[in-house]
């Protein structure tokens, strides 16, 4: 076998593994065309372990409003870097089928409920709605 052969072939067997590994990451990542809803909470209280937990459990009722399909009640990673402002205490992601689903969660008797009974909680709320970039 020529030399060049011979490192050609050594090369593609090196980088077969990784070619494999990038497929496998293609294959397993999809992308998902849903309406997402990110809240997130400052407390009035940010030190109070009690008025967290009560937000908590408050989001886990509100979880029950027929047009949610997936969320997740989140709290700051403990990142540290320029971009990442960790300075709120909760956050609620949310995940809908369709801009009117999510529509239909702000007027939800669920929600209103939400919002009326535990707005006390919170100083400053933040909302990002995003929806697939058109391709």
């Amino acid at each position: 076998m020529r030399p060049i052969h011979a490192a050609l072939l050594a090369l593609a067997a090196a980088t077969l593994p990784v070619a494999a590994l990038a497929q496998s990451k293609t294959d397993t990542a999809r992308r998902d065309a849903r309406f997402i809803h990110h809240v997130f909470f400052w407390l009035k209280n940010s030190d109070s372990a009690a008025d967290k937990a009560r937000l908590v459990a408050a989001l886990e009722k509100l979880s029950a409003v027929d047009t949610i399909r997936s969320y997740q009640i989140g709290e700051p990673a403990g990142t540290d870097r320029d971009v990442i402002d960790g300075s709120y205490s909760v956050s609620w992601t949310l995940t809908f089928d369709s801009a009117a689903d999510q529509q239909a969660y702000q007027v939800d008797p669920i929600h209103l409920q939400f919002v009326e009974e535990h707005s006390a909680l919170w100083q400053r709320v933040q909302v990002y709605d995003t929806v697939p970039v058109a391709e």
